[in-house]
């Protein structure tokens, strides 16, 4: 085997996303100069993920999602964490990455796996089944191995407030021909399967929402979760700032005035 070569090791490193050299920086190919103060933030992640800019209507799409998750209180694990963690001394990157760290299948994930779910309702809608029939097959075969189906109801609100504009904006996209409207049609079709037989319906929640944005705008589901991460990184954030400048120490999950049940041997 030969000696590595220093071609070797920059290939190592080959990258279509950046490039970066003595007073060069390029973003997918276009210099970082011409994009600051003319391309938005939301327009960046666009460009940094699929290779090219969004249209309009794409990133007012894109803009809307990530908008609609960026905080949902502190009774969220990933915000109360972030919150707990700033007051241990390790920093507002060390509060944030400790809040982003709890993002995982049960809190965060849900987009994903809705993503997954939609997808695999337009596949049998579009292998020739009626979209309620294949929306109440796969939900059978989802609830065969989950509890809660991801992205329907919430444990909060009986209708999510994050419902309405969010579907407005994708109906209002598919009718200009900005997205196709198949997750969309998926999403509808679950919710109605959801609703049958029921005297309170069990309606899409902003994981479902986000997952329609996300799937009619062709990204993959596993970057449901990276985008539901960003978007989430600033209300972990807030919060972080929030609670560092009230002075405590050390906070912990409850009150040191309320003791925690024990049932341990007397």
């Amino acid at each position: 085997m030969s000696e590595p070569s220093v071609q070797d090791v920059a290939d190592w490193w080959a990258t279509a996303v950046s490039r970066v050299e003595p007073d060069v920086i390029e973003l997918r190919g276009r210099p970082i100069q011409e994009l600051i103060g003319t391309t938005s933030f939301v327009g960046v992640i666009w460009l940094l993920l699929r290779g090219a800019p969004p249209t309009p209507g794409q990133q007012r799409l894109l803009e809307a999602a990530l908008v609609s998750s960026v905080d949902h209180g502190p009774h969220a694990p990933s915000i109360a964490i972030a919150r707990m963690a700033v007051t241990c001394g390790i920093g507002i990157n060390g509060a944030i990455a400790s809040g982003v760290n709890t993002l995982g299948d049960v809190h965060g994930g849900a987009g994903e796996q809705c993503m997954e779910m939609l997808a695999e309702v337009g596949r049998r809608a579009a292998g020739g089944t009626g979209i309620d029939d294949a929306a109440a097959a796969v939900v059978a075969g989802w609830r065969d191995h989950v509890r809660y189906l991801p992205g329907f109801g919430h444990r909060f609100h009986s209708v999510d407030p994050r419902r309405e504009p969010l579907l407005s904006l994708v109906r209002e996209s598919v009718a200009a021909g900005v997205v196709d409207g198949a997750y969309l049609r998926a999403a509808e079709a679950v919710e109605r399967n959801l609703a049958t037989g029921r005297s309170r319906p069990v309606p899409i929640n902003v994981d479902g929402l986000t997952a329609v944005v996300y799937g009619e705008l062709g990204f993959p589901p596993p970057l449901a979760r990276g985008l539901f991460v960003l978007s989430r990184s600033v209300g972990i954030l807030a919060h972080a700032w929030e609670e560092a400048g009230q002075g405590r120490r050390n906070k912990g999950p409850i009150p040191p005035s309320i003791l925690p049940t024990y049932g341990g041997p007397s």
